[in-house]
Parts: structure tokens; sequence; C-alpha cells
């Protein structure tokens, strides 16, 4: 008897499945709401957007009341006092020039890494090669902040392994930490992999043929990579140079671990003024001018370079 014959055709189990959960669904969504199930799909992003922008409003709510030194309960009349004592103090604006420097610096750096360091992760011919980079991309990802930030305090102290490898050709030991470099050294190697991630679809998307047709026309590797390459991955560099800045500018581990309570970020100062002093208030209103200050940070750089590769369109710029 033929395989196809409807008496000894047996309907697979899977199929059972997938007919059952099919109905399970037109329970819980007929098909007359087909034409809402994009709105469906947004409801959990849409939830956490209104979960943030509800906190965004308590802050700001929190922001416009004064801390009662002799009570400690914030005042019932809203005032701008908060915002007044940021903008009048040294302390405060010399902590945001430090995290904003700290921010591009981190940025120049860890482009300055990521940019060969995806190429080769593209471009690489070898499977071993490639592989190995991929594991030594995503293992930091499984070592929490905090856990490397300790870590590098390991490395980094009097007698840690970099001033001990130094002590070998007699030089040293050297205070590598608690300072500004240190918090640098700290960023750039916690967004690293960020950078990566970002970079190479970039990297991926340039055919090799362009490369070719470059070399073709009398220019050397260098001047193909720079002329030809990097304008063409500009989307990926924008896209990491966005998160690297946004993400930097708003870190608290490794100024806290690293810069030793010497070199504090705007973050930093939240912490402090929420959980040390108990002045909400004021740490509320240092919290929406962060904000403010990445938010148009961040806008300033997407007008002028683009949305790269965390816009949802195609770049005309």
């Amino acid at each position: 008897m033929p395989q196809d014959d409807p008496g000894t055709f047996r309907y697979p189990l899977k199929w059972r499945v997938m007919d059952a959960l099919e109905r399970a669904l037109d329970l819980v969504w007929p098909r007359r709401f087909a034409r809402f199930s994009g709105w469906a799909m947004l409801a959990p992003a849409l939830l956490l957007v209104g979960i943030l922008v509800l906190g965004l409003v308590e802050i700001a709510d929190s922001s416009l009341r004064v801390l009662d030194r002799a009570t400690f309960r914030q005042s019932e009349d809203y005032s701008l006092e908060n915002y007044a004592k940021v903008a009048a103090s040294e302390t405060y604006w010399r902590i945001t020039w430090r995290s904003l420097l700290g921010a591009g610096l981190a940025v120049f750096f860890t482009l300055a890494l990521a940019i060969p360091y995806s190429y080769m992760l593209v471009r690489t011919s070898s499977a071993f090669t490639r592989k190995a980079l991929l594991v030594l991309l995503f293992l930091p990802f499984f070592i929490g902040q905090v856990v490397r930030a300790y870590g590098l305090l390991i490395l980094l102290g009097t007698s840690g392994a970099v001033n001990d490898l130094l002590g070998l050709f007699g030089i040293g030991p050297y205070r590598l930490l608690f300072n500004y470099p240190a918090v640098i050294f700290g960023l750039v190697q916690y967004m690293l992999p960020f950078a990566v991630l970002l970079l190479a679809p970039a990297f991926t998307a340039i055919p090799r043929d362009t490369e070719a047709a470059a070399s073709s026309l009398g220019a050397n590797w260098i001047r193909a990579f720079w002329h030809v390459v990097l304008p063409m991955a500009k989307p990926g560099l924008v896209g990491a140079a966005i998160v690297v800045g946004t993400l930097s500018l708003t870190d608290f581990a490794m100024p806290a671990i690293l810069g030793g309570g010497r070199q504090d970020f705007v973050a930093n100062a939240i912490y402090d003024q929420f959980f040390r002093t108990s002045d909400q208030g004021l740490g509320a209103a240092i919290t929406l001018l962060l904000v403010a200050l990445g938010s148009v940070i961040a806008g300033v750089f997407i007008a002028i370079f683009g949305t790269g590769t965390l816009g949802t369109g195609r770049d005309k710029r």
C-alpha cells in the first residue's frame, strides 16, 4: 500500500500540539483582534517605559522638596532650592566635568581598541582565531562589573601581578590604583565588549570586494582602511560611541572601586545624597540633571552623526 494512502497516514504529534496551541491562542486572543497584534507585542516594552516614566515623575516630585535638617523630612512645599544648590556648588561642577571627560576618554580608547578587534574578528580566515576572539569577547559578560573591578584591584595593586611583572625588570612598584587613569582603564575594559558587538555587524556589512577595489586603484591597506572601511562602518561607530558614552557617563562601580572615593562621577554623588546624607531631594535633583545632560549629549550626537546601528531605518547622512 502506498505511503501516502490516507488509510496509513498518522497525524504527527507535533502537529497536534501546534493545533492545540493555536486553539488556545484563539481563546486568549480571538482572530477579530488580529489588527491589534502589533500593540500586544509592544505591550511589555510599553509597560517598562511606563514604569520608567512613573519613576522619573516621582524623582521630579522629590527634587522639588527640600530636606528639613531638624526633622529629616522633606518639605510639603515645592521649590527650586535643590537645583540652585547644585548650580552654585563647585564640587558638583567638578564632578560633572570629571564625568564628561571620563566618558569622552572611555569612548576614544574603547573605539581605538574595538575597531581592530572587530575588524580582525570579521575578516580573519582562521576558524580557530575567530572562535578564540569570540570566547574572549563573551567571557566578560559572565562576570559582573563589580567582580571585574575587584579583580582589577588585585591585578593593579602595589603587590599585584602588574607590579610584580614590572619588578622583574627592576621597575616600580607604582601606584596604579585610586586615581583617574585607573577609573578610565576600568571603564574601557568594561565597555570594550559592548563596542565590539556593535562594530562587528558594521564591518560584516562591508564587502571584501570594496577593499580589493581600493587596493587595485593604488591604495595601500592603511589608506583603504582609513578612507574606505571606516567611513562605511560609520553606523557601527556611531552606535558604539553612543552606548559607550552614555554607560560611562552614568557608571558607578568603576569610580567607586578603582577611584577609591577620590574620583567620583555623578552617579556616585547621587548615591551619597540618597544613602549617606539621606537628602533625597538633592539626590533627585542631581539625578534629573544627569538624565537631562545625557539626553542632550546623545541628542546632539545623533543630530550630527545620525543614529547609527541604533536606528530602525537607513541613515541618509
